[in-house]
C-alpha cells in the first residue's frame, strides 16, 4: 500500500448515535459541495480520496509570507504592500492568532443545530480602524499575464475566505465583507535562474458572502445521518473513476464467468 493513503479510516468518523461534537473542517465543507457521495464515502465510511502531494514552494512562500507580515505586526504598523494598495489596515494582533492558524485547530465554533465543531486555519487576519477584521488568504502560482479569481476553480478559495469570515463572526468579532487574497505570481521572464525565484505580489480584495454556510452545514448533517449513499456530485471526477473502473471489472469477471460455464459444458 502506497504509504501516501490509508484505504480505510477507523477513528474520527461520524456516528449519528454520538451525543459528542463532530470535528468538521472547512475543507471537509468544500468537499461536500462538491460531491456528497464522496463526504459521506469520507466522514461516515471512512475512505478518502486518494491525497495529492504537497505543494512545497507554496508552503515555503506562505511561511515566508507570515514570517514578514508578523514583523510589521509586532510593530503595529501597516505592510508597504497595503500602502500600495490603498488599504486603511494594519496585521491584527490577538493572543489567539497563532491557535487561529494552526492547522486541524484553527477558529473554531461549535454549531449547536448540528453539533459540528467548525474549524478552519487562516492565514492572516488584518485590521482596520474602524477595528473590523480583514480575512487574508495567501496564494502562490506562476503564470503569465495578471493574477485574478476569474477562473471556475478557484471558488473554492472564495468559498473558503466565506468560512473564515463565518468562523470570526460566530466568534462575535466583527468582519468586514471584504477580504484579501495575496497573491504571489512567480516571474518566469529572467535571463537565468540563478539559484532565486522571484515573484510578483499583488493584493486582490473579495467582498464575500457567508449566508450559504449555515445550510449548507444543515444539509451535510442531513447526510451523515442517513444510512444510504448519496448521488455524486456533478462532474465528480473521482466517482465517475470508481463506476468506470466498477463497469470493466464486472464486465471482465462476467466475460470469465461465461467461459468458464462454456467449458463446463462441454464436458457435461
Amino acid at each position: 500500500m502506497s504509504e501516501y493513503y490509508t484505504a480505510r479510516k477507523t477513528k474520527g468518523l461520524y456516528d449519528p448515535k454520538s451525543k459528542l461534537p463532530f470535528k468538521l473542517s472547512r475543507s471537509k465543507i468544500d468537499l461536500f459541495l462538491q460531491c456528497p457521495r464522496c463526504f459521506y464515502i469520507d466522514r461516515r465510511l471512512g475512505v478518502s480520496r486518494p491525497p495529492g502531494f504537497p505543494f512545497s514552494l507554496n508552503i515555503a512562500v506562505d511561511h515566508l509570507l507570515k514570517k514578514e507580515f508578523d514583523i510589521h505586526r509586532a510593530a503595529g504598523r501597516a505592510h508597504p504592500l497595503m500602502d500600495t494598495y490603498g488599504i486603511d489596515a494594519i496585521p491584527f494582533s490577538h493572543g489567539f492568532m497563532a491557535e487561529w492558524r494552526e492547522n486541524f485547530v484553527g477558529v473554531r465554533f461549535l454549531h449547536k443545530p448540528t453539533n459540528f465543531l467548525v474549524f478552519g486555519a487562516v492565514d492572516d487576519i488584518w485590521v482596520n480602524p474602524q477595528k473590523e477584521l480583514h480575512v487574508v488568504d495567501y496564494k502562490s502560482t506562476s503564470k503569465d499575464g495578471t493574477v485574478n479569481l476569474d477562473a471556475e476553480w478557484q471558488n473554492g478559495y472564495k468559498r473558503q475566505m466565506e468560512v473564515y469570515q463565518w468562523l470570526l463572526r460566530h466568534n462575535n468579532l466583527s468582519v468586514s465583507s471584504t477580504g484579501y487574497f495575496v497573491y504571489c505570481n512567480g516571474k518566469k521572464d529572467r535571463e537565468a535562474f540563478d539559484g532565486k525565484l522571484e515573484f510578483d505580489v499583488t493584493i486582490i480584495p473579495y467582498t464575500g458572502l457567508d449566508d450559504w454556510v449555515e445550510k449548507t452545514l444543515i444539509d451535510a448533517h442531513e447526510t451523515l445521518c442517513k444510512d444510504t449513499v448519496p448521488k455524486a456530485g456533478k462532474d465528480c471526477d473521482y466517482c465517475e473513476y470508481r463506476e468506470a473502473a466498477a463497469t470493466v471489472i464486472d464486465e471482465l469477471e462476467n466475460q470469465k464467468s461465461k467461459s468458464s460455464d462454456k467449458e463446463k459444458s462441454l464436458f457435461e
